[in-house]
């Protein structure tokens, strides 16, 4: 199996130099008479109160120092300072986008019903173009994920981008927002039944999803029929036409390569430098009624988990010194959190603070979630080790999440996106009854994951919903883009194995695929300089591996590596490199790394 050790960007020479070195490019800041100048504030005051002011280009650069405003050469929007990160500015803007992207008679008998879409833009020292990102989800917010990770991707994207991301239709700080509920009050009144054995406890869950269902339909009003990814897509035009470029630099990860495939077969001509990490398989999300695919590998990588810990030892896997061969451990494991079904586990810590330790916690809120990160496996072992051991309050304490915890607006949001894209309610689904569905998914769910368990209520909803799908788009192969795309994935990705990244190669004509040899979700779960490497030559020069499937190996030991931090905070490096750029990169990817912004669907 071939690998690349290369440095990250390729040394100085000729036309080969990376163009994000060249210093040259500058933005010029002009001086207007005291005349204009106020005229401008009159101007920029006046739109004020819209959030989003349209204004003739005037100059590269302006910030009028009493609105704090600025706007630039070639776009159509303002923006304003709304933070900094990793001492580079962030901007804040908003825009309005059609309610209906592909049929403006939809839009209202006057043609303005919309979505607000907030943007967040972190500034490139040398850039001229921005690079959009999609956090995943569906639901995860741009502007969330910018804040908390964009010095980390600007470490490995370099200066001579722009980040920009936005939240998107029904998600986060977009207007209207996608809530099943009216308020948060109801949200809290009518509690969802979070449903933990299958198919004991179907009765009840069959029973409130048909009201659930409903009281999204009403909540959601004329907008929720078109919060789904084909109109996002559609969305991302408008804000690349907001900010005067022509072509899309993108990176989504997770569901946001659905959003990328999806975009990239829409709009071909624009898609000049698409990257999706972590692919979905787009066949399925679409068109299938089961997502057949989504947990290929999840299994893999428990049984990389247990098979890594046998190899790190006691000394630094605590469930090491329990068994004496990686087959062991994984049958005591396995058994001994099986057991939680039946016999939960009592904890107490204190009189305001106690509860029940429970199959689903450890499962699907411990196991899982860790799964997508192995920076986490370090805890993960030392939980399991002393619940083995018979004390469940570490266990207790890192996953016994409140009830509350799982009825919120985000989850709304995966539920209204997904079921609006996919093949949902009586038309796709003709028998709606209890029993119906669980003939369907409880055969696949026995025959798939023994994580499939996650996505029970899901298929309840699907089942159920009453809003009609209003877009068209059929995915298909052979889908000739303005440059080829870069597809980037982990060997063993929990949720978006590699056999969908290989669904997405033979869709994009000439797209290649990077596999980071490694296990996690989207290539940053681990960290691999290789993998930067190709990110830069793709975004920068527009270079793709010759060989159809490139493969990288992961730096360090990334598998049950204590968590270890500087003075500063900041994460301590596992290897040494000679570059400067590339030790501050692999810092980078191991900041990522041990994040958990990319969690379950």
């Amino acid at each position: 199996m071939d690998t690349e050790k290369h440095p990250l960007i390729r040394r100085r020479r000729s036309s080969e130099s990376v163009r994000r070195r060249d210093r040259r490019v500058s933005f010029r800041h002009f001086h207007y008479p005291w005349k204009t100048a106020a005229a401008l504030i009159i101007i920029l005051g006046t739109f004020l109160c819209y959030q989003l002011a349209i204004l003739k280009p005037h100059g590269d650069s302006f910030d009028s120092g009493r609105t704090g405003y600025r706007t630039y050469d070639g776009e159509k929007i303002s923006w304003k300072l709304c933070g900094t990160v990793a001492e580079r500015d962030l901007e804040c803007s908003r825009i309005d986008v059609p309610m209906d992207q592909f049929n403006a008679s939809n839009n209202g008998p006057h043609g303005n019903m919309s979505f607000s879409l907030p943007l967040v833009r972190l500034r490139g020292k040398n850039a001229t173009q921005s690079v959009l990102l999609n956090p995943g989800g569906p639901g995860g917010s741009g502007s969330e994920f910018i804040h908390r990770r964009g010095a980390q991707l600007s470490q490995i994207v370099g200066e001579g981008f722009h980040l920009l991301t936005f939240d998107p239709r029904g998600v986060n700080e977009s207007i209207p927002v996608a809530s099943c509920y009216p308020t948060p009050e109801a949200r809290q009144q009518l509690s969802s039944v979070r449903s933990k054995k299958i198919p004991d406890d179907s009765g009840e869950l069959y029973a409130w999803t048909s009201g659930f269902v409903q009281s999204c339909a009403k909540s959601l009003g004329e907008h929720g029929k078109y919060i789904n990814t084909p109109q996002t897509a559609a969305d991302m035009n408008s804000i690349l036409d907001a900010i005067g470029q022509p072509d899309m630099y993108y990176w989504g990860f997770s569901y946001g390569t659905l959003l990328g495939q999806t975009y990239a077969t829409l709009f071909p001509e624009r898609s000049k430098r698409v990257i999706i990490d972590g692919v979905a398989n787009q066949y399925d999300w679409y068109d299938g009624l089961l997502d057949k695919e989504e947990l290929t590998d999840t299994d893999r990588v428990f049984s990389g988990f247990v098979d890594e810990c046998m190899k790190a030892g006691p000394d630094k896997c605590a469930l090491a010194s329990l068994a004496n061969s990686k087959e062991e451990l994984h049958s005591k494991l396995l058994t001994s959190i099986d057991k939680l079904r039946d016999d939960p586990i009592g904890v107490y810590v204190n009189n305001t603070l106690f509860g029940v330790l429970d199959y689903w916690a450890v499962w699907y809120e411990g196991v899982f979630p860790a799964l997508y990160r192995p920076a986490n496996w370090y805890t993960l072992a030392n939980n399991l080790a002393s619940l083995l051991r018979g004390n469940a309050t570490d266990a207790f304490l890192a996953y016994n999440r409140p009830e509350s915890d799982f009825n919120t607006t985000g989850k709304d949001t995966q539920f209204v996106i997904t079921l609006n894209d996919g093949a949902s309610g009586p038309k796709h689904w003709p028998k709606q009854g209890r029993t119906d569905l669980l003939d369907i998914i409880v055969p696949f769910f026995d025959n798939s994951s023994s994580f499939a368990g996650t996505s029970y209520d899901f298929y309840f909803a699907k089942q159920a919903w009453p809003i009609e799908k209003t877009h068209g788009y059929v995915p298909r192969r052979g889908v000739q883009t303005a440059h080829p795309l870069l597809i980037l994935t982990t060997t063993y990705d929990p949720v978006c194995p590699l056999v969908s990244a290989k669904s997405a190669y033979a869709s994009f004509e000439d797209s290649r695929i990077v596999e980071v040899l490694g296990y996690g979700h989207c290539s940053v779960a681990v960290p691999s300089v290789c993998l930067a490497k190709h990110v830069r030559n793709f975004f920068y020069e527009g270079l793709v591996p010759d060989a159809a499937h490139t493969r990288c190996e992961v730096d360090g030991e990334p598998y049950f590596v204590k968590p270890a931090v500087a003075a500063d905070g900041k994460v301590c490096a596992t290897v040494l490199f000679d570059d400067p750029e590339e030790q501050e990169i692999h810092l980078a990817q191991l900041e990522l790394a041990r994040d958990s912004w990319l969690r379950p669907w």
